[in-house]
């Protein structure tokens, strides 16, 4: 009797756990999540209700032995509802991970949007005041370019290209203005600082388009440059482009220099074309290397030209 009433009692609570099981998807909707271990109660109550009392029905049943084998089998689903429970806390965790990182990239996304738009209206500023007819605000313009393209190398190749064309503007040096001559020799030092040096490990490959520019002092020793354009350009006094590595082509077309061109220990990589060139001072192109095609036709030398391996006078 005792075991009737233990296995009718057993699958009362079984079936009862099932269906709290089963409507806890129902009551999940609607914010309620106690149902789960309420069927976990149910179920282990009638599994060792059902074992105990199945055990109970045979003959000379041992009552310890029947609970203690009812009570494994409630609490393997204990143990069940445990891991179902670390595993859903697991996921719940997961979810809230994914969606912090989310939130924090949508976050980094914003800050590096606004950042750009910052750097882009510092550019345009920029650019703007290289046109004020005031050349500290000119000068000022420059070094805000040069700030500007180091903290975004990005910028780097679109300010030389602001600043080439500065350069390229006609400058008219029979009737010289100093405060102009400063503003010309800050953006040439602008070229010169934002150049990679030679040496560096795989240093970036930027262009100079200085046709037809009017330069003095011009300095980009021991730079890398990509392609170097200084077609009909005018180079007063004293020039250096000496150590430097041109890894694109260079175009001194028809371009003339009024004074000393130090040129010596230069790498040509490609074209070096000097077609039409007129040197009215001393060039010095001692160790140059020339590894692509070159071309002299047409230059004038009115002094000293140097080749060779051994110092020009310019280093005596």
């Amino acid at each position: 009797m005792n075991s009737t009433v233990f296995v009718v009692a057993g699958l009362s609570a079984l079936v009862a756990g099932l269906a709290a099981f089963a409507l806890s998807r129902l009551a999940a909707r609607r914010g309620k999540t106690g149902l789960p271990l309420v069927g976990t109660v149910l179920v282990a109550a009638g599994l060792l209700a059902l074992v105990t009392g199945w055990l109970l029905t045979g003959a000379n049943p041992d009552r310890g032995e029947a609970l203690k084998t009812g009570g494994l089998a409630a609490g393997s689903v204990v143990a069940l509802y445990a891991l179902w429970l670390n595993d859903r806390k697991r996921q719940v965790e997961d979810e809230r991970q994914v969606i912090e990182r989310g939130r924090q990239e949508l976050e980094l996304a914003r800050a590096d949007h606004d950042r750009e738009r910052v750097a882009d209206e510092r550019f345009a500023r920029a650019v703007e005041l290289l046109g004020n007819p005031a050349d500290q605000v000119r000068v000022g313009a420059l070094h805000a370019l040069t700030g500007l393209a180091r903290s975004r190398p990005y910028y780097t190749q679109t300010v030389l290209d602001v600043v080439c064309s500065y350069l390229r503007m006609p400058f008219d040096r029979t009737n010289v203005d100093l405060r102009e001559s400063q503003v010309r020799l800050t953006a040439q030092r602008v070229i010169e600082d934002l150049l990679p040096k030679r040496g560096t490990a795989e240093p970036e490959r930027y262009n100079l388009d200085l046709t037809g520019a009017d330069l003095e002092y011009f300095d980009i020793s021991e730079r890398v440059v990509g392609t170097l354009v200084l077609r009909w350009a005018k180079l007063h006094n004293s020039n250096s482009l000496w150590g430097s590595e041109m890894l694109g082509s260079v175009w001194f077309t028809g371009a003339v220099s009024h004074g000393i061109l130090h040129a010596h220990h230069m790498v040509f990589h490609r074209k070096a074309w000097f077609s039409g060139f007129r040197a009215r001072g001393p060039v010095d192109l001692t160790a140059t290397e020339f590894l692509g095609p070159t071309k002299f036709d047409g230059a004038r030398f009115h002094e000293w030209l140097r080749f060779g391996t051994e110092p020009g006078p310019a280093e005596r």
